[in-house]
């Protein structure tokens, strides 16, 4: 595992968390910043895990 993966990882854990808190109160704009986080953080751990594929194809 690289450091884009586990990056990418807690991104898109704290933007879910985000958006889980907006949703309470009903706040529309932390739930969009949720959101923008966890694709934020699902495309860093994309590339993540085309390095680690490619590190793989190496060996």
């Amino acid at each position: 595992m690289n450091k884009d993966q586990v990056k990418g990882t807690a991104k898109d854990i704290a933007g879910k968390v985000q958006e889980q808190t907006g949703k309470l109160p009903g706040s529309k704009e932390q739930q969009i910043k949720g959101l923008s986080k966890q694709i934020s953080g699902q495309a860093q751990k994309g590339v993540g895990d085309v390095k680690e594929a490619i590190e793989d194809l190496k060996r």
